[in-house]
């Protein structure tokens, strides 16, 4: 499989080969993940309330994926265990700071985070997925931890269902059943959108 992360393509046995070449005691290749992770783990703590505090906490999870590196398990995928640790992460700072931060500040930031609309874009186009958006966002609120979660990862990070359970630590069974769930409960928030959440090829439904 190949993803687009970053503005690179990521093929998963290149990182393979790359995660390799680290737990050998290469460590100069582990620049070659963060460089290709760095994007959607900053959207991954800006999504969960990081704040002003994203980079350091995306900092801070690469760090400890680096020194766990020895833990991940061979052939499994990258990206959904580096956003476990970001997610993780994000909410020991949040925890920390005794704070929660406003679904309006997450969207600014999280729009800032990593350009989604291409440049050649139409216009009307751009705008109207600004405004799906942003409606997903804040409709966010309303939800619970775990189904605010599982949207955040299928949605905003565009993982899969198979990634998003491996990131969030739940049974696919349990990603499938909050999700459609949460996706219920959003509602107005998805009109104008597929809203579909089992179409394991199409990960940017609500926006």
């Amino acid at each position: 499989m190949r993803t687009l992360e970053g503005g690179r393509v990521v093929d998963d046995g290149a990182e393979a080969a790359v995660i390799a070449r680290v737990r050998a005691g290469e460590a100069e290749a582990y620049a070659a993940l963060v460089r290709a992770h760095t994007a959607v783990a900053l959207r991954a703590a800006v999504a969960c309330g990081a704040g002003a505090e994203a980079e350091d906490v995306v900092q801070q999870a690469f760090f400890k994926a680096y020194r766990s590196l020895g833990r991940f398990k061979e052939g499994a995928a990258f990206r959904p265990w580096l956003l476990r640790i970001v997610v993780n992460e994000t909410r020991n700072t949040v925890r920390a700071a005794g704070r929660q931060r406003a679904v309006a500040g997450r969207e600014a930031e999280l729009l800032a985070a990593e350009p989604r609309i291409p440049d050649g874009a139409d216009p009307a186009v751009a705008a109207e997925e600004q405004e799906r958006r942003r409606q997903l966002l804040t409709a966010l609120d309303g939800l619970s931890e775990d189904h605010r979660q599982v949207v955040i990862h299928r949605y905003l990070l565009e993982l899969d269902e198979t990634e998003t359970a491996a990131a969030l630590g739940w049974p696919r069974g349990t990603v499938k059943s909050r999700l459609s769930r949460a996706l219920k409960k959003l509602g107005p928030a998805l009109e104008g959108g597929d809203g579909h959440e089992g179409h394991e090829g199409r990960r940017g439904a609500p926006g």
